[in-house]
């Protein structure tokens, strides 16, 4: 039988793959008999496809809530992935305005995504299967998402999640602690009648306070603003980069909202009678941009801007949903 031939790009590799593994006292012709006996990858195994279509569990038999557990799990992987650019973003050794451009473009597709697809909650689901299902999940609440608060954390300096008047009550010497203190969705989940917490937020609070306070720490000095202050002061004002970001402060701070509003007007708004959120919160005001007015870059915008912003958008979408 005549000896096996090995082409030359064949040759090569195995080159390689001795020069990566001497060095670290490994033998290669290991490896290479570990990958003889190896199976061949397929699609279901590599994204583990029946563990992912297991993963939905409705608590009723109402057919509509396995659409509103499904899309709940897409936007939680759609958060995971603008928290990965968040995290090349913040670990970069050398940022440039390519960079922040290409990544924060990355996130905004992301978010457009989810913008365009929340048709699929607001008119996807039947009204009264909704209303009849919602209220077995009580006190499950959007508002638990910890990947969203990461998100917000990662974006900005911590004190632009705060109302302003705790903001300039604080002052310029308070601690991070002090500051995580009055982050602004802590007042999203209150009873609207005594002020007092809600279960959603106590629940909430209990299993993630502490590593939401680790996170903020972390990315005091990660935070797509002070990353971008690191940059030469021409590079900050480039104009594309910007457009990025002002584009990122409208997608996360009034469109995303905005489309929860539309469906909770749709869903929970009955004239004269309001139903409550299964949290207990006051969604009527946490919700719409205008009221919240949070700004992740309000040094980008003009002060008419500021002043304007979310106006215009809540009686639009009410009277769409009407």
């Amino acid at each position: 039988m005549a000896a096996p031939t090995f082409s030359p790009q064949v040759l090569e590799l195995l080159e390689r793959l001795q020069q990566k593994y001497s060095p670290l006292g490994q033998d290669l012709a290991s490896y290479l008999e570990g990958l003889l006996y190896s199976d061949f990858l397929n699609y279901w195994d590599y994204i583990h496809l029946d563990t992912l279509l297991s993963l939905q569990t409705p608590r009723t038999k109402i057919p509509d809530e396995e659409i509103f557990i499904m899309y709940h799990q897409v936007t939680e992987l759609y958060f995971k992935l603008c928290l990965h650019e968040y995290r090349q973003i913040g670990e970069d050794p050398t940022p440039t305005v390519q960079m922040l451009i290409t990544r924060i473009g990355r996130i905004n597709r992301y978010f457009e995504n989810l913008i365009d697809s929340f048709e699929v909650m607001v008119d996807g689901m039947d009204k009264k299967e909704f209303l009849k299902f919602r209220m077995a999940l009580m006190p499950a609440s959007g508002f638990q998402s910890v990947q969203y608060r990461k998100i917000e954390i990662c974006s900005t300096d911590l004190r632009n999640l705060t109302e302003k008047a705790k903001r300039e009550a604080l002052g310029l010497q308070s601690t991070h602690e002090e500051i995580f203190g009055c982050i602004y969705w802590k007042e999203g989940a209150t009873e609207a009648a005594t002020g007092a917490k809600t279960l959603t937020l106590l629940q909430f609070e209990e299993k993630y306070s502490a590593e939401l306070m680790q996170h903020a720490r972390e990315y005091q000095t990660k935070n797509v603003w002070y990353v971008l202050k690191q940059l030469p002061l021409e590079d900050q004002q480039n104009q594309k980069l910007i457009n990025h970001l002002k584009e990122l402060d409208s997608n996360v701070n009034v469109n995303w909202p905005l489309m929860h509003y539309k469906s909770a007007v749709r869903y929970l708004h009955r004239d004269p009678e309001v139903i409550a959120a299964t949290g207990g919160t006051n969604w009527q005001k946490y919700l719409p941009p205008k009221f919240q007015k949070r700004i992740f870059y309000p040094e980008i915008w003009t002060q008419e801007e500021k002043d304007n912003w979310g106006k215009g958008w809540v009686n639009d979408i009410i009277g769409e949903v009407d």
